[in-house]
């Protein structure tokens, strides 16, 4: 058995150097997929990292009455109800109190000049409502649908209510929507463009190999005629293709481990440390498993379809 398996991986090491146009082609054909591949990874997975980020931003907002808006502010006992609310609340994750005077210190580091025409401190209580994840936002604003007592209003406000389709309330939904959209599209289009990486690499690699195959038909007959096995004559052939799915996936390794230290740093610039793709040594072994992969799949779907023995 163990002399079998040698000769067929010495017959397919000669086959490669025999051939050297398709094998050439066959190793480029998985270096640019496989190039690829890592690109799609690694942009991927950092879009993916930052669109999370921005989702972790969003918040529930809900401002307590104050005297300018609803003619009398919010009493304690009130604020302290809607407190236990949002806690006994599954989906929220942390609450931010933050007062009318702590607000009104923040918007005067921020915008001064608009303090400068404001009636005193026009700024109310407030609670920001951090959710488990982003999608969770609309549920928090459900259950505390209708508004509780001393409540002035909720951003973004609960999907179908009257405040909802109010201009404040538009605006709240379109930017906290416009964010969640974007991370669910992204997902779909990076699997997308996975899926059809890999789907057109094996195809180019099956017809590389093919085109191997074709030019060794007169070989293949002689081995049959001989008695050869169907395993026989196929296993050179799978060989060959995972050979060449791993020459391909270093090549592409290399290039991106290049194009990593020359140009991501020039490319991505962001301050916030949990914004990064997925660790260069993930990177490696999916491009080399893909690689892999790549090539004995190629090889086996040639070889079903197209050999005849």
């Amino acid at each position: 058995m163990i002399a079998r398996l040698k000769l067929i991986a010495t017959e397919a090491v000669r086959s490669l150097g025999a051939n050297l146009s398709t094998t050439f082609a066959a190793v480029m054909t998985v270096l640019i997929g496989m190039f690829m591949l890592g690109l799609v990874v690694g942009l991927g997975s950092w879009a993916l990292s930052l669109s999370d980020h921005y989702k972790k931003q969003l918040v529930v907002k809900v401002y307590f009455c104050t005297r300018l808006m609803c003619g009398t502010d919010a009493t304690r006992d009130q604020e302290a109800q809607v407190h236990n609310k949002l806690i006994a609340i599954k989906q929220v994750k942390t609450l931010n109190f933050i007062s009318r005077e702590k607000a009104y210190k923040i918007m005067k580091k921020q915008r001064p000049d608009l303090l400068k025409v404001a009636p005193g401190n026009p700024f109310p209580d407030s609670y920001d409502v951090f959710p488990n994840n982003g999608e969770e936002i609309d549920a928090i604003t459900r259950q505390l649908n209708p508004l509780p007592a001393g409540v002035q209003q909720i951003c973004p406000p609960a999907p179908g209510t009257k405040a909802a389709e109010s201009a404040i309330g538009q605006s709240c939904n379109r930017i906290t929507h416009r964010v969640l959209s974007v991370a669910r599209y992204l997902w779909i289009v990076v699997l997308i463009a996975f899926v059809v990486l890999l789907v057109s690499s094996t195809l180019l690699v099956a017809n590389t190999i093919r085109l191997s195959i074709f030019a060794r038909r007169r070989e293949i007959e002689v081995m049959k005629l001989v008695g050869a096995t169907n395993w026989f004559v196929r296993g050179p052939f799978m060989i060959e293709g995972l050979l060449a799915g791993l020459g391909g996936a270093v090549a592409a390794i290399i290039l991106l481990l290049l194009g990593r230290t020359l140009f991501l740093g020039h490319v991505i610039h962001l301050r916030e440390n949990d914004v990064h793709a997925w660790p260069f040594g993930l990177h490696v072994l999916i491009v080399l498993g893909a690689g892999l992969l790549l090539g004995a799949a190629g090889s086996g779907l040639t070889i079903r379809r197209f050999l005849q023995v």
